[in-house]
């Protein structure tokens, strides 16, 4: 079950997840952009080909659908320790940067998620989940900048339509 919100960005109840895909409801997603503690790289990686949407493409953020009755900062934090293996400790938070709505398709298909990006300094370990995450790589903004002037280039599409707000 996740979240599901109206066009507004305010939460109206919650569905099963196959359904909000299949109809196009809107929901809400948080990520973390992690950047190294100087700021010069971004944390970039490779989603697995067996996620349910996105499969296969590259995103830098972190992050993943807001569950019911959770805030888009819970499920930026909760997100990071499973995909990323980054446990912040408690009293810790990543910094809010960046929000939007995106009201797109994805397989011929309605796709409308209400976006919220936060970044976190890092420069521990990083352990992928093996079923989200497929590799990962530093890049400066500047090299992710250049992925990003290639419309083919396989990025997760609802990133796009923030990571100007993210990257320099």
């Amino acid at each position: 079950m996740i979240a599901v919100y109206d066009r507004l960005g305010r939460v109206i109840g919650a569905e099963d997840r196959a359904r909000v895909y299949r109809e196009g409801l809107w929901h809400a997603s948080a990520g973390v952009l992690v950047r190294s503690p100087d700021g010069a790289r971004v944390y970039v990686h490779r989603r697995t080909e067996t996620k349910m949407v996105f499969a296969g493409m590259h995103d830098c953020l972190a992050g993943g659908v807001v569950g019911p009755g959770e805030e888009p900062e819970q499920t930026a934090v909760r997100e990071l320790a499973e995909e990323l293996g980054i446990v912040l400790p408690a009293g810790t938070s990543p910094l809010p940067m960046a929000a939007a709505a995106w009201d797109g398709e994805w397989n011929g298909k309605p796709m409308r998620c209400h976006l919220f990006a936060y970044e976190l300094r890092y420069d521990g370990p990083i352990r992928h989940q093996p079923e989200e995450i497929a590799e990962g790589w530093w890049w400066t903004d500047a090299e992710l900048r250049a992925h990003l002037a290639d419309p083919a280039w396989p990025f997760v599409p609802d990133t796009r339509v923030i990571v100007e707000d993210l990257i320099a």
